[in-house]
């Protein structure tokens, strides 16, 4: 299941369109969204062989997809442009808090008959706390970061093989260091201690699960996705920091020949 690889030449790349970037962002931004806004409104439980009842969101369900889009921008494109796509779902995600919030609260008018019932409906499904709100940002951030990070190092220690290795290790790290960070932030004063440690442990399970079912897909669209592209980053010469929003100068990006149209 290796991608096909060749040692990269040295040809620089930064400077470079790509025809399929933007519609990762934007799936990414999308899946963001809706799995903080539509997906928390709804606790699912199963029953599971040898663990018993389990409850979560519903939002995580898919949440874990975001970390694949993830895994492919930064495999494909490199860390720089992830950092990119990154900082927008982060934006994305504070714009629709802010706007969530000011809608709920402008007074709604009288003459309207359902009023009366809309407006508790909504403050039901969209009305979550700012400390929950605020927790959501903060671990999807870190753990983005964190997941990119190890995505784009364990490429260049790997010398670009065994692409399952690195989604995988780079998906357990980012994903305990978002659950870390969520449970406690959101729900660490609320929830015994003993239902915080198993929500996390679940949740944190369940993710890396995704990521390790849909191996075979992710493989299928990074393999696409470099034919198409003409290009396989290497971050050698990336500047790690998650504070830039530069993709151009600043990074070398290095192209695998069999990779070229």
């Amino acid at each position: 299941m290796n991608t096909p690889h060749t040692e990269p030449s040295s040809q620089p790349g930064s400077d470079r369109s790509f025809r399929y970037y933007d519609f990762l962002m934007a799936g990414m931004v999308a899946v963001l969204l809706c799995s903080n806004l539509i997906g928390p409104a709804k606790v699912c439980n199963v029953v599971l062989p040898l663990i018993g009842a389990a409850s979560f969101g519903a939002g995580n369900l898919f949440f874990p997809i975001s970390y694949i889009f993830g895994d492919v921008m930064t495999e494909v494109y490199g860390y720089a442009r992830a950092r990119r796509a990154i900082w927008a779902g982060f934006g994305a995600m504070l714009f629709a808090t802010v706007m969530t919030q000011f809608i709920l609260r402008v007074p709604a008018s009288g003459t309207e008959q359902f009023n009366a019932q809309l407006q508790p409906a909504l403050e039901l499904v969209f009305g979550g706390t700012w400390r929950i709100a605020a927790a959501s940002m903060l671990a999807y951030w870190v753990g983005d970061f964190v997941n990119s990070f190890v995505m784009a190092r364990m490429k260049l220690a790997t010398g670009g093989r065994w692409l399952w290795s690195r989604a995988w290790g780079s998906t357990i790290c980012g994903q305990a260091v978002d659950s870390a960070i969520f449970y406690p932030f959101a729900f660490g004063s609320v929830w015994t201690h003993q239902t915080l440690i198993a929500v996390m442990l679940f949740n944190f399970s369940f993710k890396v699960g995704v990521e390790v079912v849909f191996t075979p897909l992710t493989y299928l669209i990074v393999g696409w996705l470099k034919r198409r592209e003409g290009v396989d980053t290497f971050d050698r010469g990336t500047r790690f920091t998650p504070f830039s929003l530069n993709d151009e100068g600043e990074r070398r990006a290095y192209q695998a020949s069999d990779f070229r149209n």
